[in-house]
């Protein structure tokens, strides 16, 4: 991992897109700060497209993409995206899998979410499931008290047994029964809504992350960027991303936005 000093003026000039992970990447102990928020707008303003890739619900994200300076999300590790349309007051969403198939995925996660914690002391459904529609979050560290590595990896463990993917955050273990991840339904979104293929805009394209579970990202974007704190996961990461910010969470992604906007402003 490079400095993000070392990203060139002109990789920074080509990029017309930011992706982003929220939790660790745009917050700091939780809270959304107004420098951060005010990085995106600027973002916004100057013309790139914005959008958050996270682990977090539809609930949240319904919100997110009606409220922030985003022109769309991909929610739930990649199980959908929202985006809203402001002149048309109305919300596209698009799943990777159709309803009844949710619904009946809802039923085998609940209790295999019973039997985690009960198996993993200290773990605790996440408290924001009740607005999730298609994957299981245990909190190993948001609102209980850290847990050990090992536990965190006994969780992800008892996922993967069950036959479900897994995926480790800065705060969750995040599981699911299906074969999408962040990079699957960012290359959906690309092609229905920017109508753009992917792998040709992938040079045009910055991923902002911080943990285990931006890894897909980090490995197909080669100019991805991690906050400092992705440091923090050194020796877990199946892949690093390219550059790495001075500074953690909020402030490193401002960092980020300041770096592309300077470059851009000088072009």
């Amino acid at each position: 991992m490079r400095p993000l000093a070392q990203m060139s003026p002109a990789t920074a000039r080509a990029v017309r897109c930011v992706l982003t992970d929220i939790d660790d990447t745009l917050t700091d102990h939780g809270r959304l700060g107004a420098a951060t928020y005010a990085a995106m707008e600027r973002l916004r303003a100057a013309g790139l497209a914005v959008v958050p890739v996270t682990g977090r619900p539809a609930g949240w994200c319904d919100h997110i993409a009606r409220m922030w300076p985003v022109d769309a999300v991909v929610g739930e590790n990649g199980a959908f995206y929202f985006r809203y349309d402001h002149a048309a007051r109305s919300m596209e969403r698009h799943y990777a899998l159709d309803a009844p198939r949710r619904e009946a995925d809802r039923a085998r996660l609940a209790e295999l979410g019973r039997r985690i914690v009960a198996e993993v002391p200290g773990a605790a459904i996440s408290a924001d499931q009740a607005y999730r529609e298609t994957d299981l979050a245990i909190d190993f560290c948001e609102d209980v008290p850290p847990l050990p590595r090992p536990a965190v990896r006994r969780i992800r463990e008892m996922f993967e047994a069950a036959g479900a993917r897994a995926k480790v955050s800065s705060i969750h273990v995040n599981g699911w029964f299906g074969e999408w991840d962040k990079l699957s339904m960012t290359r959906a979104l690309f092609a229905r809504v920017f109508g753009a293929d992917l792998d040709a805009a992938r040079q045009t394209v910055v991923f902002s992350g911080d943990s285990p579970n931006d890894a897909p990202m980090f490995a197909y974007f080669p100019n991805a960027v991690g906050v400092a704190n992705v440091l923090d996961f050194a020796g877990e990461l199946e892949a690093e991303p390219a550059f790495v910010t001075p500074s953690r969470g909020g402030a490193g992604f401002v960092e980020l936005a300041g770096h592309l906007l300077a470059h851009r402003a000088g072009a």
